[in-house]
């Protein structure tokens, strides 16, 4: 019988083997791979994503069923994640570098949908459980939380949310992001972060308290958001000049005028942004009424009692 710590050690091992052999194939034989493997493999992204589903099913096995969030809100979670490796992992990587309308959705993703999935998914528990023992003192610490707390306050969760949107796509930072891997992946991954930090905080179903917000304020700031989206994808759905030249240099790889290439990274921004923020103010909604619901039936069998 293998001890269950002997156990983990092996899982990670068997991890480690599988990105090795990943970076290998990805390092020798980038032309020749499938559209859905990596086309520049990460050991970072391939590690979150690979340690995120472990730590899941991890945690699943050891809270008791009772504790597990909802099916749906567990295939959510697991949607989400699958669409962050999808966008950054895969040929669409690729694309992404070469069109800035397919750049755009991929930031819808990491920013948008994914992350809203993830958050919708609500299985903080979960990878709680299923994280090594030696993390939870560190992502527990007072600088680590005092940290997310900062970066999740009522008034700096929209304005990261909508300054990192607007400060990747500056022209003269964007062309030099586009040219730096380094950089590349620094945007990547600060867009999806804020984005999960950002709706998880919207999509709490919990009423306040213990949710850091009331109900009223995650409208509030779901309408914050919101504008400045729409004004900016507005701009590039309707500007007449090439505003990312940076794509014509590197060469796009589909057959499409700069021009057209801008205005659909616009609208992308315009109306999927639009609606992802409408999907938000229901769930919003729909929550606000079922903590209502709760709060009157506790009350009411207090007053029984």
């Amino acid at each position: 019988m293998i001890p269950a710590l002997n156990k983990d050690w092996l899982r990670y091992g068997g991890l480690l083997a599988l990105g090795a052999v990943l970076y290998t194939v990805c390092r020798l034989y980038p032309a020749d791979l499938p559209f859905w493997l990596p086309w520049e493999f990460s050991w970072q992204e391939y590690l979150a994503t690979a340690l995120t589903f472990t730590w899941f099913v991890r945690g699943l096995k050891r809270l008791p069923k009772d504790q597990h969030p909802p099916l749906w809100r567990l295939v959510c979670f697991v949607v989400g994640v699958l669409s962050f490796w999808i966008v950054l992992q895969t040929r669409i990587d690729y694309y992404a570098q070469h069109m800035f309308f397919v750049h755009r959705w991929a930031h819808f993703v990491l920013h948008h949908a994914g992350a809203f999935l993830i958050a919708l998914g609500m299985s903080g528990p979960v990878l709680w459980a299923g994280m090594p023992d030696f993390l939870k003192p560190l992502i527990a610490s007072r600088p680590v939380q005092g940290t997310l707390s900062f970066l999740q306050h009522p008034v700096m969760a929209p304005f990261l949310f909508v300054g990192l949107l607007y400060f990747w796509l500056i022209p003269q930072i964007h062309t030099r992001v586009m040219l730096d891997v380094n950089l590349y992946e620094l945007m990547n991954w600060t867009m999806a972060i804020n984005g999960v930090m950002f709706w998880s905080l919207i999509l709490d179903s919990r009423a306040k308290p213990p949710a850091r917000l009331s109900h009223l304020m995650r409208a509030l700031l779901i309408l914050v958001i919101e504008l400045p989206q729409m004004v900016l994808g507005a701009i590039l759905s309707l500007t007449e000049h090439d505003i990312y030249p940076v794509y014509t240099i590197c060469g796009r790889v589909l057959d499409m005028t700069a021009l057209n290439d801008q205005h659909y990274g616009g609208l992308i921004i315009w109306l999927p942004g639009t609606l992802t923020s409408f999907a938000a103010m229901i769930v919003v909604l729909v929550t606000m009424r079922l903590n209502e619901e709760k709060a009157a039936l506790e009350e009411s069998k207090h007053e029984a009692a």
